[in-house]
């Protein structure tokens, strides 16, 4: 399907209460460039083309003119299976998404078969000139090694990040607090320590202290570690 037939497609799907709730949670997204197609319906399209066909073409087609075909482009290459096709598409991508729903919707499947591939990936993006590869880097680590393949140097990367731009600081911030939860002991002297800048820091501990995943104890503890910052 060419790329005006796939948009004209969205165009079909748009829900003009729903493109107006985007307009004002994705600041950074160029509000007419906004469809305002819903996740579950960009997430079928995608399956829908990927069955009928090859979408190369519109994968080709970039920067494209509109958020929710950035929106389509993750979907698509989520589904990707062969982990060579898919890393070589990401990183194609990334230099053009240019919003934290795009980049948090790029969640490949393949990537949990190929850990130790991604890892050497994940280092190169989290030390980028661009706010979302660093997002993005950021949250393949917390997505695929906080479990089994944790390892205490990977925290270590992310605090090593420094940053003026929000959304990368949220990023890490929602790193921390999940792996507060997954993993205690080894991740709680980062916040003993100050490791992260104020806002950072404390941010951290907002989200974890609203995380059913840590015990009342540890949220209490966690309080009284907050810091103060300078208005």
């Amino acid at each position: 399907m060419k790329t005006e037939e796939i948009r004209e497609k969205l165009f079909e799907l748009q829900d003009g209460g729903y493109r107006e709730l985007q307009k004002k949670i994705i600041p950074t997204a160029d509000p007419k460039t906004v469809i305002g197609v819903r996740t579950p319906q960009l997430r079928a399209f995608a399956k829908e083309l990927l069955k009928a066909g090859d979408v190369s073409a519109f994968l080709d087609d970039v920067p494209h003119a509109y958020f929710d075909e950035n929106q389509l482009h993750a979907f698509l290459i989520s589904e990707i299976k062969d982990y060579d096709r898919c890393i070589a598409e990401v990183e194609r991508f990334l230099p053009y998404v240019d919003n934290w729903a795009t980049c948090d919707q790029l969640s490949p499947k393949v990537f949990r078969k190929h850990r130790p591939e991604l890892l050497e990936h994940i280092r190169n993006w989290i030390v980028s000139d661009k706010t979302y590869t660093i997002r993005f880097g950021i949250g393949m680590l917390m997505q695929h090694f906080l479990d089994g393949d944790f390892n205490p140097a990977y925290p270590e990367m992310v605090a090593a990040v420094r940053s003026d731009e929000y959304y990368v600081n949220m990023m890490i911030a929602w790193y921390f607090a999940t792996a507060l939860a997954k993993q205690y002991e080894a991740v709680l002297p980062y916040i003993e320590g100050h490791r992260l800048d104020p806002r950072t820091h404390n941010k951290a501990i907002q989200k974890s202290v609203e995380s059913y995943r840590i015990t009342p104890e540890q949220k209490e503890y966690l309080k009284t570690l907050r810091r103060k910052q300078k208005r």
